[in-house]
Parts: C-alpha cells; sequence; structure tokens
C-alpha cells in the first residue's frame, strides 16, 4: 500500500525557517512577490503556499519513492511560493519543464540573495550624489545604472533614485563669460536644498559622489561637503573604462615649494598633466610664488583606489597650512588645477571655511588661449 504523507505533517519550526530562509516572498525566479499581504487590497494576509519539490504523494511531480517521510517534509525539499507559481510547478503528473534540478536551483538562488542582502549592515545605506556639467564640447553623462553598481558590497543605495546636482540641458559651455557663474549658483542651490537640509533633518547619513565636470565646479562642490565626515568619492579610470576602485598601488605626491615666497601665492595641481610655470605666468604675472604639487610621471589615468585618494587627504590639509603661514591669513590663494576628477572634489572638501585663504580657480580653456579665471570659493564673497 503507497506511504502517504500529509503536507500538514511539515513541523513547525521548519515552516518557520523556510519563511525565513525566504524573507516571506515567493522564491520562484522572477516572482519574490511578497507573501504576507493581498496584492489586491494590500490588507495583511497569509498566502503563502509550502511546495515539495519532490512530491508528497505517489504519482505526484517530481515523486522520489526513496525518500522517508521526515526527508519529504524537510526543509531541502520544501520551497515558498503563491498560489500561482504553485499552480505552475505542479501543474504536470511528472513536473513537465519544473525538473527538480531546476526548482533546487531557484531556492538556493532566492535564499542566497536574501542572505546577502539582508546580512548588510542599515549602516551601509547611501545617498548616491550625481553631478555632471559640460566640459568643453563635450557633455557629462552621469546614470544611476553606471554608477550605483560599484557601491557593492561596501553599501548600497539608500533610495531608488539618485540626488542630482546637475544643470539638465545646459547650453552653455565653459568658454561662455555667464557659464561659470549659471553653474555654480545652480550647484549651490541644489545641494541646499536637496542635500544640506536632509542632512539637518538626518534624512542622509551617507554620501557617494560620482561627478563628471570642470574642475573648478567639482572643487566648488567638494567645499560645499567640507562638515561631512562620511563621504566616498569616486574616480571615472580611463583603462578600463568605470567607476571601480583598485587595490592600493604606490602613487607618491610630491610638494615643491617656491624658492622665494614673496608674491601672490598660486597652487599647481600637476597630477594629470605637467603644468609649467610660464603658464602661470601668464596669468597673474612674475611676482608670484607657485607651490606645486605633482607625481613622478603625470598623466590622466593616474588615481586607481581609495587609499591613493586618502594620501592626497593628508597631504594637502598641511600643505594648506604651510602657505597661510607664509603668505598670510589676508591673501588669495590661485588654484590652476590639473588633476582627476576625485582629487579636485577632495580638494574642496579639504578646505576650512574659517580658516583657509580665499581661493581663485582657474580652468584650462584651450579657445581661450590658456588658464582663464572662473570661480571663487567661497562662491560671490569679495576680496
Amino acid at each position: 500500500m503507497p506511504r502517504k504523507v500529509n503536507r500538514e505533517d511539515v513541523p513547525d519550526p521548519v515552516q518557520r525557517m523556510l519563511w525565513g530562509k525566504a524573507a516571506g516572498r515567493c522564491e520562484f525566479r522572477g516572482c519574490n512577490k511578497p507573501l504576507w499581504k493581498s496584492s489586491v487590497t494590500n490588507e495583511d494576509v497569509n498566502i503563502a503556499q509550502k511546495a515539495h519539490i519532490y512530491a508528497v504523494g505517489v504519482g505526484g511531480p517530481r515523486h522520489n519513492a526513496e525518500l522517508t517521510k521526515d526527508e519529504l517534509n524537510d526543509l531541502a525539499n520544501l520551497m515558498l511560493v503563491c498560489h500561482e507559481c504553485h499552480q505552475k510547478i505542479d501543474n504536470q503528473p511528472d513536473g513537465g519543464r519544473y525538473t527538480d534540478a531546476l526548482l533546487q536551483e531557484m531556492k538556493a538562488e532566492h535564499e542566497a540573495r536574501i542572505e546577502r542582502v539582508t546580512g548588510i549592515d542599515p549602516s551601509r545605506k547611501s545617498h548616491v550624489v550625481l553631478y555632471g556639467a559640460n566640459i568643453g564640447e563635450h557633455n557629462s553623462p552621469l546614470s544611476r545604472k553606471a554608477t550605483e553598481q560599484h557601491l557593492f558590497p561596501e553599501r548600497y543605495p539608500a533610495e531608488d533614485r539618485p540626488i542630482e546636482l546637475g544643470m539638465n540641458n545646459c547650453s552653455l559651455r565653459d568658454n561662455a563669460a555667464d557659464y561659470w557663474g549659471l553653474q555654480a549658483q545652480q550647484v549651490i542651490g541644489k545641494y541646499e536644498r536637496q542635500v544640506r537640509e536632509r542632512l539637518a533633518a538626518g534624512d542622509i547619513g551617507h554620501l557617494s559622489v560620482f561627478a563628471l565636470a570642470p574642475q573648478p565646479l567639482l572643487m566648488l562642490l567638494g567645499s560645499l561637503m567640507t562638515d561631512l565626515p562620511d563621504v566616498d568619492v569616486f574616480q571615472l579610470k580611463k583603462e578600463p573604462k568605470g567607476w571601480q576602485w583598485e587595490g592600493d598601488s604606490p602613487l607618491e605626491f610630491i610638494v615643491e615649494a617656491p624658492a622665494e615666497k614673496t608674491g601672490r601665492p598660486a597652487l599647481v595641481l600637476a597630477l594629470s598633466a605637467t603644468v609649467t610655470d610660464d603658464r602661470i605666468h601668464k596669468v597673474l604675472g612674475n611676482d608670484v610664488a607657485i607651490w606645486r604639487v605633482t607625481v613622478e610621471e603625470p598623466h590622466n589615468d593616474l588615481l586607481r583606489s581609495r587609499e591613493q585618494l586618502q594620501r592626497f587627504r593628508q597631504m594637502i590639509r598641511p600643505l594648506m597650512d604651510r602657505i597661510k603661514k607664509h603668505h598670510g591669513q589676508e591673501a588669495t590663494l590661485h588654484v590652476f588645477p590639473a588633476a582627476p576628477v576625485s582629487v579636485c572634489v577632495e580638494l574642496g572638501r579639504v578646505r576650512m571655511p574659517k580658516a583657509d585663504l580665499l581661493w581663485h580657480v582657474y580652468d584650462q580653456v584651450n579657445e581661450l588661449g590658456g588658464f582663464i579665471p572662473a570661480i571663487q570659493i567661497p562662491f560671490g564673497e569679495k576680496q
């Protein structure tokens, strides 16, 4: 006489473990339906069903006569599913295309994903910030899809939509007279509304910044974040292209102080390219003291790791103090950048609003013959 096994024979501890492993969602691949509420009214109701991979009854889908009663009602043989998916997998007498191997794969895949996602500490949430502005003739395409995937596994997006601080559909280029003021006002206004107000309300705990814009604007963006200790700034690499950080590798930042420290102070970041003194003298004249931060071989794809960016921060803060000590609190620092985007943002972030000098930041615009004055930081402050 065939052995009879009832679905009600599934022990309560096994049922509870099944709910926990599945996180109360349908384990059929592609469904993921929440099984604790009505899909129509959203009222609290248990709509979960326990599906056996190997059928409990002789002749049932995927039945295995060698399994005992305990094995048939064991967690390994059970899937938490909705009614619709239960009907699909048991519709054919032998299970049809829903083989035991396929269902076991679905179950393992779903439960592994639940364990991975729920294992992330709540403090790992990060609000993604996208900031793009036209660079010369080129637009700055930034998208959620291309950026926020690089938060994982350290962090994951706190919201479905990123915080976008750029100006959409701006026709102005960086050689236009109104470009810098318009872009600066835009990013400051959006940052105040979308970030600072939410920070004050406690809605934001961490920011992940992805930016592609002219370097003076990146410094301005960074300067808005000086009071935020919990920020990750990402760097777009050219080869291989992407935002993913790599493991640490040697990169020494070299500080070259001027022989004569009289005259107007200028800070040159010669990291992405070499910046010769004559380009600075062309803008400021000969009465200038040039402080330079460089590397052994400047190139436009040199920054590869978080650790390298951290070492830049550790180097640049004492240098700001050195420059102020030699030139005095009332001096204006003229900044000429040729640096990766993340370095520009971090340079703005290390600035101390109440202690550091006023910055005049310049940008290289080939159509206008070289470096041109772009913006002041703080923006709009008078000398």
